[in-house]
């Protein structure tokens, strides 16, 4: 009976360790993986995804007995592909047919090519390749712009369905709907899987960026999870942004958005404490903050103003550029970023843009102005529920000393805040105003 249970137990644990390494590449691959997968399949997102599926699924039967591939990103891809091929010589439809047969004479192709290219090199520079093309392919004109950007949040950035509804205020089944649309609409009318001729480029310049920007956002702070920062979506956000900015070196928004994301970026270390708590800007370690991603940022946004076309992403990059040059937070030129908010207001006349300007007048004028205008917010409709407003205005009257007002401001934000690690922040501070009224 022993050496059976010794035997169980190895079998568990070699189980338990091949259900980490799949999990690791589902993690830190799938995004790349999806992006080749599409390629390879014509196009068709959706036979792309469920023949990556498939692949996962084969892996957990396969690796416990026959142990991790070397190269366990690479086995997923021509796994993918073989299962691509099995679902297109299923379809019984006839035009699918059809069309299935010159997918198949292409996946048929890769898979006799991986049998002669070193899987350790080949396709690590495929995987890479195909995420660009991938985008672009997301953020064609044809498709509208709520739909490009579902889209790429979901096969470049990996996010669930569910976690874009949050994004976008809709329900779950109406996004779901809404990809699956896209997905058709890309395949139907056969839009091409390519980085567009450089001419074609500044059209897609717009959404292309505002996807990336979203990818980063996510991950800088993540919708969903225990965790405030998705370190891996954060990076692949930077990765892409270099790509935008090297195949347009002429564009500062594209420097500018490189340059914001470098800048947010290089606090990453010390946005959370040792637990996981959220630690603000003002209360974080500097010595922390990546100098290195800072000073490259900065000559990023040098580099954009020589060009004299301002943008939105530079001046947001100029405002945390300003964050990052102060060594402590009272050196911290709040006027400056004032300024800078009242010029992106006037590109950018969004009520997220006026809400973050409000508390920057709070802190260069006064606080009482600045509470001002978030009770001028506070009367739209568009801010309605929104978290960071109560938020905002709850540290404005704590800094203030009206605990009781900023209990309530808190209690306010807390009811619409889902974000795990944020919603502890609000309780600590919603605790210590209370604490204080109490004892006074």
């Amino acid at each position: 009976m022993g050496a059976a249970l010794a035997e169980r137990t190895t079998e568990a644990s070699g189980r338990a360790a091949t259900e980490a390494a799949i999990e690791l590449v589902y993690r830190e691959d799938a995004g790349r993986l999806t992006a080749t997968l599409i390629r390879s399949c014509g196009g068709d997102f959706q036979l792309a995804e469920d023949s990556l599926q498939d692949a996962f699924a084969t892996a957990l039967e396969r690796w416990p007995a026959d142990g991790v591939p070397n190269v366990p990103a690479a086995w997923i891809l021509t796994t993918g592909r073989r299962k691509a091929i099995d679902r297109l010589r299923r379809d019984q439809t006839l035009q699918r047919k059809r069309d299935a047969l010159q997918r198949l004479a292409v996946l048929e192709q890769q898979l006799s090519e991986d049998e002669v290219t070193s899987t350790s090199d080949g396709e690590a520079g495929v995987l890479v390749d195909d995420r660009l093309r991938l985008i672009f392919t997301c953020c064609h004109p044809a498709l509208a712009p709520e739909a490009q950007v579902a889209l790429t949040l979901r096969t470049v950035a990996g996010l669930e369905t569910n976690e874009i509804a949050r994004a976008f205020l809709v329900e779950q089944s109406t996004m779901a709907q809404r990809l699956v649309r896209a997905k058709r609409k890309i395949r139907d009318a056969g839009i091409p899987y390519e980085v567009p001729l450089a001419e074609r480029l500044p059209e897609r310049l717009s959404a292309v960026l505002a996807v990336v920007y979203l990818v980063f956002n996510e991950g800088y702070i993540a919708t969903s999870g225990d965790s405030l920062v998705r370190g891996d979506l954060c990076a692949e956000a930077i990765r892409l942004g270099r790509l935008i900015a090297e195949l347009m070196p002429g564009e500062p928004e594209a420097l500018g958005l490189l340059a914001l994301m470098l800048l947010h970026d290089s606090r990453r270390g010390a946005r959370t404490g040792p637990e996981g708590d959220l630690v603000t800007l003002e209360e974080q370690d500097r010595s922390r903050w990546d100098q290195e991603q800072i000073a490259e940022g900065i000559t990023l946004i040098q580099q954009a103003a020589r060009m004299r076309r301002p943008g939105s992403y530079q001046l947001q990059a100029a405002i945390a550029a300003v964050h990052a040059e102060a060594e402590a937070p009272e050196q911290t030129d709040w006027s400056d970023i004032a300024s800078l908010y009242n010029e992106l207001l006037r590109l950018q006349p969004t009520p997220v843009v006026a809400l973050n300007r409000a508390v920057a007048v709070a802190m260069a004028v006064g606080i009482d102005e600045g509470l001002a205008l978030l009770d001028e917010l506070a009367e739209q409709a568009d801010l309605e529920g929104y978290y960071l407003l109560d938020s905002a205005r709850a540290d404005l009257l704590r800094r203030t000393g009206r605990s009781e007002e900023a209990a309530t401001a808190y209690r306010r934000a807390l009811a619409t805040c889902e974000q795990p690690v944020e919603r502890r922040y609000l309780e600590r501070r919603l605790a210590e105003v209370s604490g204080r009224r109490a004892v006074q």
